[in-house]
């Protein structure tokens, strides 16, 4: 028990601690493993010689879960776990899951909505003046105003909600010493307003230095413009090296105040943190519960990267991780390895080594270290940058490596690899040696949609890209002797995808000669570009306006097209198709979707049939409109 950082009083005590510096509050099971945040910021201030006490699932119900450990000497730090919690709650319908796999056993129902803010109001009925520290990533992505598609509305940042004092946004590592060590030095936590990577409350803006004032929170809670508006500015002001303090008015509230993000940590500081000492894996008290399902997913996997350059307009990294790559060294990464396969339960394989990207293994650029990312433009959209540097052979070492680790018979990538940085490489050797080293018969890629119209909304390369793509892997696996297949992932209902675009991807489903067993609707999350799109209907780096399916109904439509040989989703298809003008997809050649109705003896109300041209009506002309 004395591994584990203590999540009792009892255990406290065991330690010979009267009291601890900080308390730590998480939504998630207590998992102390590096792939969880709440165990990397809390051993690296144990590292700094703070004492932390961990209160994982408080009952938010009752107001004594959060005084296990009485009154912190410097502060609460609270996180809502890995996951946004309304991701972990809802399903993209907004049906609740039926499993929480940061929770022992599976089990729904241990943490609240939004336990950043239910959490901190909980703290503060007992602890008026005691420092409330967010971080995490519901923390991270919320910082500003921002539109919740659960509560389909402008929310304030969750600061302003929970009564916290400061956000550590982003990985945190850096801004979480900074915070500790001028608590720890006496200066008032309302005082702390110069940390890079925090947010913070102020009544003027007298301690911003040159800030960009935003649009207020008034003003994108009205306008749709106004906050397009603003999600530009924070997109173009997520690098450390150019970024400027960000400003949103809240009125008589005051001023919430975003710093530049924290410069990415060196390759050494990366080490130093997967150095620590992490027991690896969840807490003893949930062996009846059958552990942490969370934890099967990665006990045996690497995380050899953080950061990414891909800038998929759906994905949130931009603000949380930024898009500066950030590597650990061969060694830590092989140290990391030979302790794994001493795990009894290791039984050679090693699930995958990679990150966000497995195949980044350097920035893109070398300006990127001293001058930062373009503000204005992608490293690889819509096609690689001339300055991009394509190199996989940092990462072809490192995996030769590993596969000579003792004990070690097969090494995985599955965290995904970026194809169009694959076939921007001239050097065949990482294809070549991924087909024949590192696949398990299948390699999941995400061309995520194939028409390019859809594509450049999601920030995507062209389809033609991924044609290329599947070809070298073809040529790769043929010259190796292997018959592995490439899996695509397929988005649906995607900002920009009409039901024309829909029916294209169907097609190429069909042509593929397989059925997805699931299907990824777009899921509007909290600070990404697709999400401004989704909600605004506006890209908001080019203003133009955007396509968005929202009705239920429609996208309901959109994903049965890609499973359209199930029964159960022929009347939406053929609704589909009525929609798109494509009813030579309904017959009996080898180019059809489905057969006709009347081939099939199907019997329709009149009523039926009414409702349904009424509803194909205002789709088509809903598609009109968008078309003029």
């Amino acid at each position: 028990m004395q591994d584990f950082l203590p999540v009792t009083k009892k255990e406290m005590i065991e330690r010979g601690w009267d009291e601890v510096d900080f308390v730590y509050l998480t939504g998630d099971a207590y998992v102390d493993h590096p792939s969880f945040g709440a165990a990397i910021i809390s051993r690296l201030l144990e590292s700094r010689g703070y004492r932390v006490g961990i209160i994982p699932q408080p009952d938010w119900r009752k107001k004594e879960s959060i005084q296990i450990f009485g009154e912190p000497r410097l502060g609460f730090l609270v996180t809502a776990g890995n996951m946004d919690s309304m991701v972990n709650h809802y399903t993209v319908s907004k049906k609740h899951r039926q499993k929480d796999a940061y929770s022992p056993g599976g089990q729904m129902d241990l943490r609240p909505d939004m336990p950043t803010v239910v959490y901190s109001n909980l703290i503060r009925q007992t602890y008026k003046k005691t420092p409330i520290i967010l971080g995490g990533i519901e923390a991270s992505l919320r910082r500003l105003s921002h539109y919740d598609y659960w509560e389909n509305r402008i929310r304030h940042s969750v600061l302003l909600d929970s009564g916290a004092d400061l956000i550590s946004y982003g990985m945190g590592e850096h801004s979480i010493i900074q915070i500790a060590e001028a608590l720890q030095s006496g200066i008032p936590v309302n005082e702390i307003t110069y940390v890079p990577g925090t947010v913070y409350k102020a009544g003027d803006l007298s301690r911003a230095y040159d800030p960009i004032e935003l649009p207020s929170y008034d003003e994108v809670s009205k306008s749709k413009t106004s906050y397009a508006a603003s999600f530009a500015i924070q997109y173009r002001n997520t690098d450390p090296f150019t970024a400027k303090p960000l400003a949103e008015n809240y009125g008589s509230r005051g001023y919430i105040i975003q710093n530049p993000p924290a410069f990415p940590l060196t390759q050494q500081e990366m080490d130093d943190v997967y150095d620590l000492p992490y027991t690896g894996t969840y807490h003893p008290m949930y062996e009846k519960q059958g552990g942490i399902p969370a934890l099967e997913e990665i006990r045996f996997s690497l995380t050899s990267n953080r950061g990414c350059f891909g800038g998929c307009n759906f994905c949130a990294l931009t603000f949380h991780q930024g898009r500066i790559l950030q590597t650990r060294s061969h060694a830590s990464i092989l140290k990391e390895a030979e302790s794994i396969t001493r795990d009894p339960d290791f039984k050679g394989y090693i699930h995958d080594v990679g990150g966000p990207t497995a195949d980044f293994r350097q920035p893109s650029c070398q300006k990127q270290l001293t001058k930062g990312v373009c503000q204005n433009r992608q490293c690889l959209f819509p096609e690689p940058c001339p300055n991009l540097t394509v190199d996989h052979s940092d990462y072809v070492s490192l995996l030769r490596k590993l596969r000579n680790v003792p004990g070690v018979k097969k090494v995985f990538v599955r965290s995904g690899v970026r194809f169009d940085y694959v076939m921007a490489d001239k050097n065949p050797v990482f294809l070549q040696e991924l087909v024949e080293h590192h696949v398990s018969g299948q390699l999941r890629v995400a061309p995520e949609h194939v028409s390019d119209h859809v594509l450049h909304y999601m920030g995507k390369p062209s389809h033609q890209i991924y044609q290329r793509f599947l070809s070298a892997y073809e040529k790769a696996n043929a010259q190796t002797g292997k018959k592995q297949y490439a899996v695509p992932y397929f988005m649906s209902s995607h900002p920009g995808c009409t039901m024309k675009e829909a029916v294209k991807l169907a097609e190429y489903v069909r042509d593929l000669g397989f059925t997805p067993e699931q299907v990824q609707d777009f899921y509007p999350t909290p600070s990404t570009l697709s999400t401004c799109m989704y909600y605004t209907g506006i890209h908001p780096l080019t203003g133009e306006k955007v396509y968005v399916p929202k009705d239920p109904h429609e996208k309901a439509i959109q994903r049965a097209l890609m499973q359209y040989k199930n029964p159960a989703n022929r009347r939406l298809v053929m609704e589909g198709l009525k929609i798109a003008g494509r009813m030579d997809l309904v017959g009996f050649g080898p180019k059809c979707l489905i057969r006709p109705e009347k081939a099939r003896g199907e019997k329709q109300s009149s009523a039926s049939s009414s409702s349904r041209k009424n509803r194909h009506k205002t789709i088509r002309n809903t598609h009109k409109k968008k078309q003029k």
